[in-house]
């Protein structure tokens, strides 16, 4: 059986493992599961059981304040893992709503642990794993509190097109598969905002958007917006 897609085959292929390993590993911890959109994958509280990757599609990853409004604190797109948080308290701190049709690859953690107990290269994997998404949290943060709003949408724009181009696809164009409401509430920017930043940035030539299809035009100067000390 091909190794799965859902977890991209250089991130257990390079760690040294054998084939029949790498049988095991699939055989104990890739459950495929279909997502509609707008279903939840998991709910806020929900008991954690499962880290899944996303094989297909993409998510939002959100929590309610405490007015009860919904805010985003992440998009997840294919190779993406969800649901590392809920490990330490062993409930999900957040939810997760797919924002398209979507399969991810459900992996079990009691099997996560037999595996890293017996393979210590999957142990160290996944220490790895854990440490990028803290990483990538620390770098939102910095963004959201060190730039402007066409900064914060530039740097959005940016990070996201990157993101997709190390999984295969476009360095410059992609579909926003998530609102424009969604990208304020990440971004820490009313909707109106969003708009007149993405309206902006297209009249100055930096891309061109169309509905949801987004074109960066000028990467240059998107990336001296995102920079903090352009602001």
């Amino acid at each position: 059986m091909p190794f799965p897609r859902c977890i991209p085959t250089e991130l257990f292929g390079s760690i040294g493992l054998t084939e029949p390993q790498l049988e095991r590993v699939q055989k104990l911890i890739f459950v495929p599961r279909a997502v509609k959109k707008g279903d939840h994958l998991f709910r806020e509280g929900q008991s954690f059981r499962d880290i899944f990757a996303v094989r297909s599609g993409s998510f939002k990853s959100d929590l309610a304040t405490d007015n009860g409004r919904e805010q985003v604190i992440g998009f997840h797109l294919p190779g993406d893992f969800l649901g590392l948080q809920g490990i330490a308290a062993q409930s999900h701190a957040c939810e997760a709503v797919a924002l398209e049709d979507a399969e991810v690859c459900a992996m079990p953690f009691e099997h996560v642990e037999a595996l890293s107990r017996e393979l210590p290269r999957v142990q160290r994997l996944f220490y790895k794993l854990m440490s990028a998404e803290i990483l990538r949290e620390s770098h939102a943060i910095v963004m959201l509190g060190s730039l402007r709003a066409e900064g914060r949408v530039a740097a959005f724009l940016l990070d996201l097109l990157d993101r997709l181009k190390a999984r295969g696809f476009s360095e410059n164009e992609m579909v926003l598969r998530m609102t424009r409401e969604d990208i304020g509430s990440y971004l820490g920017l009313k909707l109106e905002t969003v708009s007149r930043v993405l309206a902006k940035l297209a009249a100055n030539g930096l891309i061109r958007i169309d509905n949801r299809h987004v074109s960066v035009q000028r990467r240059d100067a998107l990336a001296a917006l995102a920079k903090p000390q352009s602001i």
